[in-house]
């Protein structure tokens, strides 16, 4: 979703909250707001949460265009992508999950403190993934900021599905209880003073493959995603078509500066890391 692109802008209202972890934190949004809210096909849908800079106001409703246009650019709302955890529509409840450390960060410190009454402004559903029902076996990896997605996942695989999951998390205090219908559940590999990524991408490596017709999707810190890509298409030998890939962040840069760079990042990793003789 390019940001100069103007779209309706979404609203809904903060429900309830629940600490799921020390690290995670769960909006349930409701409202009259989500009357139309299209998900439901993937189970990385994600919406693109919208705050005011602080002292900012605008006029209600938000209108992108109109703010964009009255506004000078550093005063034009911040966006942050958030996996829908779950959607129910009989009810209008939007499940959101945000990664919380303290007062870093922008989304995380208003999920710590947000109340119920709050009014959210959102751009979305996007989304392109969800697990192939007819793949031989399903890899699934992610740090903290993969997990709504990744758990979402996990509760969509099918009957009988062959999945090995991988979440990288600081310690066992952050594990969720997450499983398949048929009760997988996720390997949690524990962080600890560890740099992030570093002790995932070794239990990825470390894994004996059932197959080559394997579903993966692999998002997080774009450092250990650019590693397992290059694991994955060159070392392993998967289709490109076979691979859900994307770094959400990146060590040392804000989300607006990793967002400015990031089209540009994948291209260069993708060309990079295409396997000798494979068709460009």
């Amino acid at each position: 979703m390019a940001e100069g692109r103007a779209r309706k802008v979404g609203t809904a209202v903060v429900l309830r909250t629940e600490q799921l972890t020390p690290h995670m934190v769960r909006i349930v949004l409701g409202g009259d707001g989500l009357a139309g809210f299209g998900a439901g096909a993937y189970t990385d849908h994600y919406v693109k949460v919208l705050f005011a800079p602080e002292g900012v106001t605008y006029a209600s409703p938000w209108d992108l265009e109109q703010i964009r246009a009255s506004h000078p650019r550093e005063e034009w709302p911040r966006q942050r992508a958030y996996t829908v955890r779950a959607w129910d529509p009989l009810h209008r409840e939007l499940t959101l999950d945000f990664v919380v450390h303290g007062d870093e960060g922008l989304a995380g410190p208003w999920a710590a403190r947000a109340q119920p009454g709050e009014i959210v402004r959102f751009l979305g559903p996007g989304g392109a993934y969800a697990p192939d029902p007819l793949a031989g076996w399903h890899l699934l990896v992610g740090d903290e900021s993969a997990l709504p997605a990744i758990g979402a996942a996990m509760e969509r695989m099918p009957a009988g599905a062959r999945v090995h999951a991988f979440v990288e998390v600081e310690g066992p205090a952050d594990e969720q209880q997450i499983a398949t219908p048929d009760g997988i559940v996720p390997f949690w590999v524990h962080r600890g003073s560890r740099p992030v990524g570093e002790a995932l991408t070794e239990a990825v490596r470390a894994l004996a493959f059932p197959s080559q017709d394997v579903h993966a999707f692999v998002h997080g810190e774009a450092g250990f995603v650019k590693d397992l890509r290059h694991h994955l298409r060159v070392d392993r030998g998967i289709p490109r078509e076979r691979l859900s890939i994307s770094g959400y962040w990146r060590l040392g840069e804000t989300d607006e500066g990793w967002r400015a760079i990031k089209r540009d990042w994948n291209a260069e990793v993708e060309a990079e890391q295409e396997p000798v003789g494979a068709l460009r």
